[in-house]
């Protein structure tokens, strides 16, 4: 089961050349759900801390709580659906820096932003795009914060 995803409104085409360094884009929220959470983690994660609830509760969380993978993925379906599917994107390049800060349970909300951090150029027509993520669960605190690079193309020339 999916959990519930916001969605901002989208907006025209960012191309590479629109970006600023320091610009900042707000990601939607989304709830991670007890059924998921499992669900993920038994085909990804496997591990009792994710999978078994009374192992969990005994454990050093207390309790169920996400995969880093499955908190890496919520971070792109946000940055997918509420920035990305407005900004002309080829390919993602690479990930770096991922950490995670804090455990996400059931029944987190998560919110998030995306700082440009780098627009290089090249003479190609495209640039190679750093951002800066941050994940938030629904009391402010930070659970994941990462680097991502990727190709997106430059403005078209007009004649």
């Amino acid at each position: 089961m999916i959990g519930r995803l916001v969605v901002d409104s989208k907006c025209d085409v960012v191309y590479a050349d629109d970006l600023r360094v320091g610009e900042k884009f707000e990601l939607g929220s989304y709830t991670v759900t007890e059924e998921e959470l499992v669900e993920f983690a038994g085909q990804w994660d496997p591990q009792s801390f994710h999978i078994d609830r009374e192992s969990a509760d005994g454990g050093y969380f207390g309790g169920l709580i996400a995969s880093g993978v499955h908190t890496i993925a919520v971070c792109q379906r946000l940055s997918a659906t509420t920035v990305y599917a407005g900004w002309s994107v080829i390919a993602g390049v690479r990930m770096r820096d991922v950490n995670f800060l804090r455990p996400v349970k059931p029944g987190d909300v998560l919110t998030g932003k995306l700082v440009v951090e780098d627009v290089v150029p090249d003479d190609r027509g495209r640039a190679l795009v750093t951002v800066a993520a941050e994940i938030f669960n629904g009391s402010g605190k930070q659970v994941l914060t990462s680097v991502t690079e990727m190709y997106m193309r430059c403005r078209p020339e007009t004649d």
